[in-house]
């Protein structure tokens, strides 16, 4: 059976401890995405992190590898949960996925907030994936992002670059839905 684990971004610390807030792995289209997938035969996950204000590698590779992810494990990740990714499929060269799909990843190339990002980014991570890795942007993304994104670029090899205006960061906030169409498309797609 296909499966799909969900990976959330940074959360701020000010918004997880408030009542009646969306979780991480309940904001903005994560929660839509997976029923979509569910009912399409895809057994979707979207775990918690571990203290997604403050995301710690170990904490967060151990929820993931508690799921098992294999080669009919469709990985997507949001943010600082798509760098979490690519660092987790560079540190884990022989690891196979059936596909990653990354929405505005970051990974800090400043260095100004996180640890979580202390790796070396192997070029050629795709080739862990049966259909390779789509990476989706806008934009209008904040800087971080872009500056993640020219780096993916000059690095990364055999990705497939999806470009988006006005989606911002693609939160609810910024798309103003929770549905996201297009996302579940190159989900699905080989």
């Amino acid at each position: 059976m296909d499966r799909a684990i969900i990976v959330h971004g940074l959360f701020p610390e000010k918004y997880f401890y408030i009542t009646g807030s969306d979780s991480p792995s309940n904001a903005h289209w994560l929660p839509w995405l997976q029923q979509q997938l569910c009912r399409q035969d895809v057994l979707a996950q979207t775990p918690e992190m571990p203290r997604p204000f403050a995301p710690d590698y170990n904490d967060w590779k151990g929820e993931l590898e508690l799921l098992k992810p294999d080669e009919n494990t469709i990985l997507v990740g949001h943010s600082c949960g798509g760098g979490f990714l690519i660092r987790w499929l560079s540190d884990n060269p022989q690891i196979k996925v059936r596909k990653v799909v990354l929405v505005a990843p970051w990974l800090d190339i400043e260095k100004t907030r996180s640890p979580l990002f202390d790796f070396k980014l192997r070029s050629d991570i795709a080739d862990q994936s049966k259909y390779g890795i789509d990476i989706l942007y806008s934009t209008d993304d904040l800087m971080p992002i872009k500056t993640t994104m020219e780096y993916l670029h000059q690095t990364l090899e055999n990705i497939r670059y999806h470009e988006f205006i006005d989606y911002g960061h693609f939160t609810l906030e910024s798309m103003h839905t929770r549905e996201f169409p297009e996302l579940l498309q190159i989900c699905l797609g080989n």
